[in-house]
């Protein structure tokens, strides 16, 4: 049966728990079933699925696919964030988009983040300071998730304590609880009401912190709208910790998936930037790119998609694609062929890769070197994903470990 049969084929994406904890087998059957599939999302919300490596990266440099929304022509079920928050990099294509980018672009360049590995490498190891004389710890709320709000809290100048209040608002708007209809309206509301607190602070009480930095661009050489403003803000606190949360989080869990792998980078430190490029393609934090619409009727692998039409790009189902990469379920520790999505391709890559790589493999080198003996303290199979169609990590990592190293 050719490819073509199957792109009209019917399934939905889920949250299902079950799927969250193992999706690679479906991700191999929707590949199976064609490049290019038609399906809905867990609110019901129909979208073009696209599932192979090769059409997923033409797709991500594609001009005719905008993210901007008002090329959409469905009715949208899901939720919409209010205008002070929605004039964001995620929605734009051409001279907004490129205006905006250049302005934050300098907060991200290979001398910043250089710059930001030394207050990186002293964070993680006040983290595990914290929690090495217990002989046990959850990696998720010892580590992978204070690092990242500590990181992204230097940078725009936000306390650790109003980290906190962020990311359990972005837990409650990415999963929320479905006994609680409008908690995914209550948290955007309050990140609205703290940002336009946050930034009033910084107008009044400048720092060298990157708001600052937005505020005097807005005010000096008007450059950014206040709406952008705090549209920018907002994206870079949650884009800039939330992925980063799973890929340190999933990156300890596939060395401990693989104890080998352990001790050779304990041997090696310098493997841990071949060891984040492998968990970036074999466990994607993100699994799905920004969603798009094309803005005139397209044809991607020959199946025709109408103008204005959701299009989801499944950069992890492309990362395990058999077409693209050697034994792709397989987590390799050298793996030279690898040329994953997992930040995107094209004018929209993630601004932000650089920091995250470092975050990363800082987070990894300092555990392996701090508790050599670490292991996992529960059932692999038994862990807890997030329930999130948008987003692939773990809820909890507890692990063990006989004896510590001093930082």
């Amino acid at each position: 049966m050719s490819d073509d049969t199957h792109a009209g084929a019917s399934f939905g994406l889920t949250n299902d728990p079950i799927f969250m904890a193992d999706p690679y087998p479906s991700y191999a059957l929707w590949r199976q079933m064609g490049p290019v599939l038609r399906t809905t999302t867990p609110d019901g919300s129909p979208v073009w699925l696209v599932t192979r490596y090769a059409e997923v990266r033409a797709a991500l440099s594609d001009p005719r696919l905008s993210l901007d929304r008002t090329h959409f022509r469905g009715g949208y079920r899901g939720f919409r964030l209010p205008p002070v928050l929605d004039a964001n990099l995620l929605n734009m294509d051409g001279p907004d988009h490129a205006r905006i980018r250049r302005l934050v672009s300098g907060a991200f360049t290979a001398r910043r983040v250089e710059g930001l590995k030394p207050y990186i490498q002293r964070a993680a190891d006040q983290l595990l300071d914290a929690v090495a004389s217990r002989g046990r710890a959850d990696l998720m709320t010892a580590l992978a998730v204070p690092l990242p709000l500590m990181v992204i809290g230097k940078l725009l100048g936000v306390s650790v304590e109003d980290g906190d209040m962020f990311r359990r608002w972005t837990t409650m708007l990415i999963a929320p609880d479905p006994g609680r209809p409008a908690q995914a309206r209550e948290a955007v509301e309050r990140m609205s009401r703290f940002l336009t607190r946050l930034i009033a602070d910084k107008r009044v009480k400048p720092a060298d912190d990157l708001v600052s930095a937005m505020i005097a661009a807005r005010d000096k050489e008007g450059r950014l709208s206040e709406k952008e403003m705090t549209s920018l803000a907002f994206l870079i606190l949650w884009a800039g910790y939330e992925a980063t949360v799973h890929l340190i989080g999933n990156g300890a869990f596939a060395l401990l998936c693989q104890p080998d792998y352990l001790d050779a980078l304990s041997g090696d430190p310098g493997l841990v930037g071949p060891v984040v490029e492998e968990v970036l393609r074999f466990l994607t934090p993100t699994p799905y790119a920004i969603r798009r619409f094309p803005v005139e009727d397209i044809e991607i692998a020959g199946v025709t998609i109408s103008a204005g039409d959701t299009v989801l790009l499944s950069l992890a189902c492309a990362g395990r694609d058999e077409r693209a990469f050697v034994n792709p379920d397989d987590f390799i520790l050298r793996n030279p062929g690898n040329q994953h999505l997992a930040f995107g391709f094209g004018v929209h890559h993630c601004l932000g890769a650089s920091l995250a790589r470092a975050e990363a493999q800082i987070a990894i080198t300092t555990l392996v070197r701090r508790f050599p003996g670490v292991a996992a303290s529960a059932p692999i199979e038994e862990l807890s994903w997030q329930r999130s169609f948008r987003s692939h990590g773990l809820l909890q990592l507890p692990v063990t470990f006989s004896g510590s190293r001093p930082s």
